[in-house]
């Protein structure tokens, strides 16, 4: 009876946050009391159980980072960056294009990718408007490349944490496995620019002086707290480097660089407590209780068994199954709940593959695919939907197909791409 209110009421969840009927939030802490409430799971399964509980590190780290970019948003670099870019680029359409979206890449392998789209998409809108050219070509690019971007390290995409603590992978785990491909993924992107937005690079020159007259230095607001945002930062990413070195935890290096900026920078809490995205922290922690019920009464595990079975104990096989199913199912549910989901029933399959870099290979290929397959429809990353209300918002709203038949040709590329990468780092040369 366990196992049919388990699967019930995560497939009754998992429908209403597919299809947006109500908040995420409300969707998946719904589902959770009902499972606690029917007596699935209990508090300590829910609550303090590595396997079947709420994953505290995943919680803990998204909550410093958010503190750290939301006293950080307050200097005005974002908008600094932008500006700089768009001038360098001489305030041609392509090279604007380019240029951002390689900022937002990078920005979004260090920040979670609906952080800097948040932060970049703004400034984009001001810049289009400046040389009266269609943003919505230059809004879907940069969120494209952020999540191809966020893809390459530990911080960079929502996915990424979950998996990084299912499987204990630490963040210079990401940079040597991840970043490399990303790369390649960004400069393939960069090139099919052109044609995938063919026809949206036409601007008359005045517009173009128009670009040129903006001053960057002006939204620098408060050169003393970039600062001192400077050095927590580097601080942080260091101890995120330096984790086999310090033994850290990346949650709690987070938190501590949160508490030493809210402390120098003299914060008031409704100054970063406001950044703080309370929605997606509760929606993750209703996510992984309805998860652990899965774990619990043991559907993960049978899940497990017939990907197993169906791949006949093949490493290489299984691989590639994770990665197209990821792609495709990422794109059509959004990711973070698709890579909750599936990081137990990956971790059973890799628990069977005596070879370990083939058993690692597992986790590769689902990070592969749920971050590039979030590209695959307007609703496969959260940072999609954020884009989609800031452009519906800005009288330019993008619709769900103008979004997708980009997205299907972006994610066909990069899984593309991804797939040879994998058998010959894994299989080939591993």
């Amino acid at each position: 009876m366990s196992t049919v209110v388990a699967i019930t009421v995560f497939a009754v969840a998992y429908l209403l946050i597919a299809t947006e009927r109500i908040p995420k939030m409300v969707a998946a802490l719904a589902g959770a009391a009902v499972v606690l409430a029917l007596g699935v799971v209990g508090s300590d399964e829910a609550f303090y159980s590595h396997e079947t509980g709420v994953d505290w590190d995943v919680i803990f780290l998204l909550l410093g980072m958010m503190i750290i970019v939301g006293i950080l948003r307050r200097t005005g670099v974002f908008e600094f960056t932008a500006i700089w870019a768009a001038k360098r680029a001489k305030g041609k359409p392509l090279r604007v294009m380019v240029l951002l979206v390689l900022i937002t890449a990078v920005a979004s392998a260090f920040l979670d990718n609906v952080t800097t789209v948040l932060l970049i998409a703004p400034v984009t809108l001001l810049v289009c408007d400046r040389l009266d050219i269609n943003p919505v070509p230059f809004l879907i690019a940069e969120v494209m490349a952020s999540n191809i971007g966020g893809a390459a390290t530990l911080i960079g995409d929502p996915p990424n944490i979950i998996i990084g603590s299912r499987a204990g992978l630490t963040f210079n785990d990401f940079l040597v496995h991840m970043t490399p491909i990303v790369i390649i993924e960004l400069i393939v992107f960069t090139l099919i620019l052109p044609l995938l937005f063919r026809g949206s690079f036409r601007v008359h020159p005045d517009r173009i002086a128009d670009v040129m007259a903006l001053n960057e230095r002006e939204a620098i607001h408060d050169p003393s707290l970039l600062i001192k945002c400077g050095i927590v930062l580097a601080a942080v990413f260091t101890a995120f480097v330096g984790h086999s070195i310090f033994h850290i935890e990346p949650s709690v290096v987070a938190l501590l660089g949160a508490g030493v900026l809210v402390l120098i920078s003299k914060s008031r809490p409704k100054d970063y407590l406001a950044s703080v995205e309370w929605e997606t922290l509760l929606f993750f922690a209703g996510l992984f209780i309805m998860v652990g019920a899965l774990v619990h009464t043991g559907v993960i595990s049978d899940l497990a068994r017939l990907a197993a079975d169906a791949t006949g104990g093949d490493a290489l096989v299984a691989v590639m199954l994770i990665l197209g199913v990821s792609a495709v199912l990422s794109g059509v549910i959004d990711n973070i709940p698709y890579v909750a989901t599936m990081s137990p029933v990956v971790a059973d399959l890799s628990a069977n593959i005596a070879n370990p870099v083939h058993a690692e290979a597992l986790w590769w290929s689902l990070a592969l695919g749920a971050d590039f397959g979030g590209n695959l429809t307007a609703v496969g990353a959260s940072a999609n939907v954020v884009v989609l209300g800031i452009a519906k918002r800005a009288g330019t709203p993008i619709s769900f197909w103008e979004f997708t038949r980009k997205g299907i040709l972006v994610t066909l590329v990069t899984i593309l791409i991804a797939a040879p990468y994998l058998w010959l780092r894994y299989f080939v040369l591993g």
